[in-house]
């Protein structure tokens, strides 16, 4: 038996595929599948099914595609209502995986559905667990994105589910048993997991806030609802398309693979009036791109600031790409949802300049010359999330969260000049597009962000932890 974990780092995503004796199953999949297609046939194996922990918000799952071409069984765990063709589960099931089981256990809380799937080798010994969102390295699901679709499904109510499934199903299992979770770091799916992707039980049961054994139901609610933020928006839409169906990644591949050249480009982006998607790297793109497209880099977390910056998931998309980037894009779009690209400039933005159209740039500025700036007093804005801005900051500057921006453009000064930064440039960039789209245009960005500033004499404002007196 083989199982091995497909960690996907820019959306913090863990697949699994399991192989035994010819027989193969995948546990969350991505959108793409063909990578787990071709890894079954390089072993000779056949996928006989995918099974889904639950109805993923933050992505959406391959399993409807991955299904469709090679005749596997999709499983989820009881009380599940896709709307296509699938096995639910009941709890307690068990399924061969050649001569491998993998066994259903039933562990609601952060979905009524989610299930975690105990696997156990050809030996019969348990192996491990794959868990879903209902366990983390250093953490558990949060329990309030179903109520975004189900409003019944209250945070308190799951929380209390969640309570129960870690007490009655997950701890009593063997400290030995590996945990491989859904997430890992950077996932919006909880808020304090591990950079770690696998662990023992046993050492979750001694080391994660939610498994100490002497906290009680309330104590374990207050302490899992403290400090959730708001769940992006495009959570909701992502578990509808997954509960309902979505269209082939091969129909959305063939609408977006569309090479236009820059004359053609320009016609369908004013008649059309699509989003223009600059999917370049920040420092490239303040160099020159397409007035009023939006930055948001390929080489951070694209998926996430793509659900999180643009609003309607049915957004029609050009796209503005380095060149080889074009397909990439388009896929990294669709794990979020984001399946209606239209095309793409051939030859990138080189070629858009080279046919004399209209351009613009964003001004940036060093941490050194911002440090001289600082000394004149000018507005300054940052756009790091608020527990960023409040663990340390410059002095004197305000704090606009990016995924904030659209809901808080009064604080940005249309009668004098501003400068703008983050953590080191990146979702600066997309902020400065924005407002470019907007209509501003008297502000810099500083190059490097707050991490560069900390290295001048800038004057910052640090958080301290009180202390009590005795």
């Amino acid at each position: 038996m083989r199982l091995q974990q497909i960690y996907t780092g820019c959306i913090a995503h863990a697949a699994y595929y399991l192989e035994s004796n010819g027989e193969v199953a995948i546990f969350d999949p991505l959108r793409e599948v063909q990578p787990y297609i071709d890894r079954a046939q390089a072993d000779g194996a056949v996928i006989k099914y995918v099974f889904e922990t639950h109805f993923h918000a933050d992505f959406v799952s391959g399993h409807l595609d991955l299904a469709k071409k090679t005749g596997a069984t999709i499983v989820y765990g009881p009380t599940a209502k896709p709307g296509f063709a699938a096995h639910v589960a009941a709890d307690g099931e068990v399924f061969k995986v050649g001569n491998a089981q993998v066994k259903v256990i039933h562990t609601p809380g952060h979905t009524m559905e989610s299930t975690t799937y105990l696997v156990i080798d050809e030996a019969g010994k348990e192996h491990g667990i794959i868990t879903g969102d209902t366990l983390f390295i250093g953490d558990v699901g949060r329990p309030d994105l179903a109520q975004h679709v189900i409003a019944d499904l209250t945070e308190e109510k799951l929380a209390g589910y969640l309570f129960d499934s870690l007490r009655n199903k997950i701890m009593p299992l063997s400290d030995d048993l590996i945990v491989y979770p859904n997430h890992g770091a950077g996932s919006a799916c909880g808020k304090m997991m591990s950079k770690e992707t696998t662990d023992t039980l046993g050492n979750q049961k001694r080391t994660n806030y939610a498994l100490r054994p002497d906290m009680t139901k309330e104590e374990f609610k207050k302490e899992l609802l403290t400090g959730l933020t708001t769940p992006p928006g495009y959570f909701p839409k992502n578990v509808l398309m997954n509960i309902q169906g979505y269209e082939s990644l091969d129909t959305i591949m063939e609408r977006g693979n569309r090479p236009l050249d820059p004359t053609a480009f320009e016609v369908v982006a004013n008649e059309e009036r699509p989003l223009v998607l600059d999917t370049r790297p920040a420092h490239v793109f303040a160099q020159g791109f397409i007035p009023n497209s939006v930055n948001i880099g390929l080489d951070s977390n694209f998926a996430m600031w793509v659900g999180e910056m643009i609003p309607d998931i049915k957004q029609s998309i050009l796209l503005v790409t380095e060149p080889g980037k074009e397909e990439e894009s388009i896929v990294r779009l669709s794990r979020v949802g984001y399946d209606n690209t239209i095309g793409y400039l051939k030859g990138g933005f080189d070629a858009w300049k080279a046919a004399g159209k209209e351009v613009d740039s964003v001004s940036r500025i060093t941490a050194t010359e911002f440090a001289g700036r600082y000394k004149q007093h000018p507005v300054v804005i940052d756009v790091r999330k608020k527990s960023e801005f409040d663990s340390e900051h410059v002095e004197g500057a305000i704090n606009v969260p990016l995924n904030q921006i659209n809901q808080h453009l009064s604080q940005f000064p249309k009668d004098k000049p501003f400068i703008v930064h983050c953590a080191g440039g990146y979702r600066s960039m997309i902020a400065a597009s924005i407002l470019k789209q907007r209509g501003w245009d008297d502000f810099v960005d500083v190059e490097g962000g707050f991490s560069a500033i900390k290295e001048t004499d800038v004057k910052r404002t640090e958080y301290v932890c009180p202390t009590t007196l005795l």
